[in-house]
């Protein structure tokens, strides 16, 4: 496949910080999203998450694909992928790059950032992180604003499907153990 590597679509990279455990960045003219939720307890859940998320699983289970657009799937840090979304009769593809990537012993995600032609414009993070108890959280975070393309219509509505997605993220990687 041909790549179709851009710019990002938004200046301020690296600030949704997937490697921190706060987060406090507030940019103007941005929408920012926190939550966390428990997914699961013990190595088995965390071994299972840890590895989910840089395989994209996230996203995948969320009822997107994801396409490499530069070597392999599993996330890399300054790789470009296009997540692709079916919303009823819609196909949206999403050109993103990921800009941070964390892989340590008690916390394990990456953030990316979009590129021109994304619907919307800034970054978005998916972190697993665990505390000494055992217990396996699954944090997001995003800093969001409407793309100055052609989506830029359709900003509303998009904020309607990024609240629905958010709610099967917090699902995705959910265990029973």
């Amino acid at each position: 496949m041909a790549s179709m590597t851009g710019k990002l679509s938004y200046g301020a990279v690296g600030l949704t910080h997937p490697g921190e455990e706060t987060w406090s960045e507030r940019p103007k003219g941005y929408r920012r999203y926190a939550t966390t939720a428990v997914i699961g307890h013990g190595q088995r859940c965390w071994d299972e998450a840890a590895s989910a998320v840089l395989d994209w699983q996230i996203k995948t289970r969320s009822g997107f694909a994801v396409e490499s657009l530069t070597n392999g799937i599993r996330v890399r840090e300054n790789a470009d992928y296009r997540v692709t979304a079916r919303i009823g009769p819609f196909i949206v593809h999403e050109p993103v790059r990921v800009v941070a990537v964390v892989d340590e012993p008690m916390r394990c995600g990456f953030a990316y950032g979009t590129l021109f032609g994304h619907p919307v414009s800034g970054e978005e993070a998916f972190v697993v992180h665990r505390d000494s108890s055992g217990e396996v959280r699954l944090t997001l975070r995003s800093l969001t604003r409407s793309s100055q393309g052609r989506w830029r219509w359709a900003f509303p509505a998009l904020l309607v499907a990024q609240k629905c997605y958010r709610y099967r993220y917090r699902r995705a990687l959910r265990t029973k153990h």
